[in-house]
């Protein structure tokens, strides 16, 4: 039997979905590992109580991802905050509900990126519709999801 056959070193194509995970909102996008591309999905709601998980667990039951990237805030001198602890315990509870493996990726400035980044869509007239704050959140993790292709190489 040729070697190839009994180890394939291509990895299996995935799909992926990212979280930005907020206070308020919870921003989500996709993706997979053969185009290495991104695109925004949508916000999910997000209080003390915890986040919608009905939502997420529709989002999980739709696109049947086979991997799940969190976006993991550090402050400017690389030391975590609250908000590292609640991502940290946002992916432990995704990775408890499902056999998905999550990845953390560091997502310092990615809601200051995706402002940018659809402020400029809409200065071109490529966005004709209002730049809400749920967008902002979903384009924050297509963010992290694209800083995850590329960590990846």
């Amino acid at each position: 039997m040729p070697r190839a056959a009994l180890h394939d070193p291509t990895p299996r194509p995935r799909l992926v979905l990212a979280f930005d995970y907020g206070k308020r909102r919870i921003g989500v996008a996709c993706g997979d590992t053969v185009s290495r591309t991104a695109r925004p999905l949508k916000g999910i709601a997000n209080s003390p109580a915890g986040p919608r998980w009905n939502d997420v667990e529709e989002l999980l039951r739709d696109w049947q991802p086979g991997l799940i990237v969190v976006g993991l805030p550090y402050n400017v001198d690389d030391s975590e905050n609250a908000m590292s602890t609640a991502a940290r315990g946002f992916a432990r509870a995704i990775e408890a509900r499902h056999a998905v493996p999550v990845h953390l990726v560091d997502e310092r400035y990615s809601s200051l990126d995706a402002q940018s980044r659809l402020r400029a869509e809409r200065e071109s007239g490529s966005r004709k519709r209002r730049v809400g704050k749920a967008d902002i959140d979903a384009a924050a993790a297509c963010i992290i999801l694209e800083r995850w292709f590329i960590e990846t190489h």
